[in-house]
């Protein structure tokens, strides 16, 4: 976006109603751009939405957008995305979750329905660019002749690992301009520009589960989620019983009720055989992961026979450790992660990124932990 005179750009913001994506309409504005804001309605279950007739109660998420629109003077509109949300996102979480796996629903939501659904109807309002809230960087990069996505410098707040399946043809109309500040400078200049959001608190949750209750959740949708099964040892033997391998996840400790001289964790989850797999701290530590569906954003994929060196991160807020990246011979697209020293709790279903660097390269879920 460099070269792109934002005078006369008209930017989409993703308007969510918290300070974050506020403070953005505001920087975007006061550059002299046409700002749209945008609030995705995704679900009746989302904060503020009465599920009977959808209607916006005061207090809600896109009440507060619509407050701020107000405030800063731009045009607002709600985009109903809750069908485009279940099916993409909502389903997957549901059934990664039945499938003993552990998903990351920001993961599938972003280049699915915030820079997919969303940024096609800001481009049918006539957007060059959208712009949200995600404290990461887009820059060109002269050296590889594209634009990247970097790591926001407040290391605390970093969110470029949710954007790693973000398709590189997207990147030069992307704007993250929270990437070069700080939370507390967030807070900061919301406060001393009067935003009427520049209190609300920071949401830790999952957008679309009430209470963070994930059980209740998986129940309301999957009743049979509940189905006793064994939670055995490596061997085999059965240590107790528990309720839904759909309740567990790799490197859990607590809420499994066994008796045994040292403590267990869980390190492998059978959906097919209903089991859960317990060991001692050790047996969670993987040497590697094999990967599927990898997003290639800032590099090309390793040919057969060569190894990619890159930084990787096998969930979100886990350290960066070192690994060679090669890929599987007849597997269909799949790729071998070795570490360079062991990882622990790597699970299904999460997803493996890639660095070089504060440079996002790309990143694949995780289909298995290698031991």
């Amino acid at each position: 976006m460099d070269g792109i005179n934002r005078m006369a750009m008209t930017v989409a913001v993703a308007m969510s109603g918290g300070v974050d994506s506020s403070l953005v309409a505001l920087t975007m504005k006061k550059k002299g751009c046409r700002v749209i804001g945008l609030t995705m309605l995704l679900t009746n279950e989302s904060r503020g939405v009465d599920s009977a007739d959808s209607e916006v109660k005061s207090g809600s998420a896109v009440e507060d957008a619509r407050l701020v629109a107000d405030f800063l003077g731009i045009e607002h509109h709600v985009v109903d995305l809750r069908v485009q949300f279940y099916n993409e996102v909502i389903d997957y979480f549901l059934g990664e979750y039945m499938r003993g796996r552990t998903p990351n629903p920001c993961v599938v939501c972003n280049p699915k329905i915030k820079f997919g659904a969303l940024w096609e109807e800001a481009r049918r309002l006539g957007a060059d660019a959208i712009a949200t809230g995600h404290y990461a960087r887009v820059i060109m990069d002269k050296g590889r002749g594209q634009a990247v996505i970097k790591k926001g410098i407040d290391s605390k707040k970093d969110q470029s690992y949710a954007l790693n399946r973000l398709p590189k043809e997207l990147l030069p109309c992307l704007l993250l301009p929270l990437g070069e500040m700080t939370k507390d400078k967030v807070r900061s200049i919301a406060e001393s520009e009067g935003l009427p959001v520049a209190h609300r608190p920071e949401s830790q949750e999952v957008c679309f589960i009430p209470d963070d209750d994930y059980k209740g959740f998986l129940l309301k949708h999957y009743p049979d989620a509940k189905r006793q099964g064994d939670i055995v040892d490596g061997d085999g033997n059965v240590l107790g019983h528990h309720d839904g391998v759909a309740f567990y996840t790799i490197g859990q400790r607590k809420g499994m009720g066994i008796a045994h001289p040292t403590p267990l964790y869980v390190n492998r989850l059978d959906a097919e055989h209903n089991r859960v797999i317990v060991g001692e701290n050790s047996e969670v530590f993987s040497n590697g992961l094999i990967a599927s569906d990898v997003n290639w954003q800032a590099v090309n994929p390793p040919m057969s026979g060569e190894v990619l060196r890159a930084s990787i991160k096998v969930r979100y807020g886990k350290r960066e450790t070192a690994a060679g990246i090669e890929p599987i011979e007849g597997s269909n697209g799949k790729y071998r992660v070795m570490f360079d020293a062991p990882i622990r709790a790597v699970a299904p279903g999460q997803s493996v990124v890639l660095y070089d660097g504060d440079t996002l390269l790309g990143g694949g879920f995780i289909d298995e932990a290698i031991r």
